[in-house]
C-alpha cells in the first residue's frame, strides 16, 4: 500500500476530493493531512473523513525537522493541495519526484511566488488570455518550476470573469488531480 500525505493551507476541497477518490483503493491510501493553519477548513474535512490531521507552525516546518520526520515516517508520496508555503530543500531532497502540486494555470504562465487562487484567475482575465487550465507538476526547491506531469486546458471567453475562470479550473482539478496522482504513484 502506497501512503499519501496531503499538505494543505485552506478550505480543503481538493484534499477532500483526493481522500474520497482513494477511500476504497487497495493500492493507495491517504493517511494524513498536514496544515500550516490551525483554523484551516481542511482539518475539519479530514476529521469528518476519519483521516489523521496535524497543524504546524513555521518553526516546525522550516527550522526543526518535525514535519520532515513525520513525512519520512508516514509518506511514500506527498500531495500539495492548496499549500501556500515553499517546500524546503530538505523535504524535496528526501522525496525526489515524490511531491506533486496542482497549479491553477498553464505553467510556466502565472506561476511563482504570490501566484495562487484568485490572483492567478484575475491575471488571466486582466491579460485577456484565450485559454487557461491546470498544471500538475513535481515540486522542486523553486515555486512552480518542477517538471510538468500533466496539463489540461479550457477556453477563456471574453465574457468570463475571474470567478468564471476559477469555476472552470476547479472542475478540471476535481476531475484530473486524483487520476494523475494515482497514475504517478502506481508508476513509482
Amino acid at each position: 500500500m502506497k501512503r499519501i500525505v496531503i499538505l494543505a493551507s485552506g478550505s480543503g476541497t481538493n484534499a477532500e476530493n483526493i481522500i474520497k477518490y482513494f477511500k476504497n483503493n487497495k493500492l493507495i491510501s491517504v493517511v494524513q493531512v498536514l496544515s500550516n493553519k490551525k483554523d484551516a477548513k481542511v482539518l475539519e474535512r479530514a476529521k469528518r473523513l476519519n483521516i489523521s490531521s496535524i497543524n504546524f507552525n513555521k518553526s516546525d516546518f522550516f527550522t526543526s525537522d518535525k514535519i520532515l520526520t513525520i513525512l519520512k515516517e508516514k509518506a511514500d508520496f506527498i500531495v500539495l493541495a492548496g499549500f501556500l508555503w515553499k517546500i524546503s530543500t530538505k523535504i524535496t531532497y528526501a522525496f525526489p519526484n515524490k511531491i506533486l502540486n496542482i497549479h491553477p494555470a498553464l505553467l510556466p504562465k502565472y506561476g511563482g511566488k504570490g501566484m495562487y487562487g484568485m490572483h492567478v484567475h484575475e491575471a488571466v482575465v486582466t491579460n485577456h488570455e484565450t485559454e487557461s487550465g491546470i498544471t500538475i507538476h513535481y515540486v522542486n526547491e523553486n515555486y512552480d518550476e518542477g517538471a510538468i506531469v500533466f496539463q489540461e486546458r479550457f477556453n477563456v471567453l471574453t465574457t468570463d470573469t475571474a470567478e468564471d475562470v476559477a469555476q472552470k479550473v476547479h472542475k478540471l482539478e476535481y476531475e484530473f488531480f486524483p487520476k494523475v496522482i494515482e497514475q504517478v504513484v502506481l508508476d513509482l
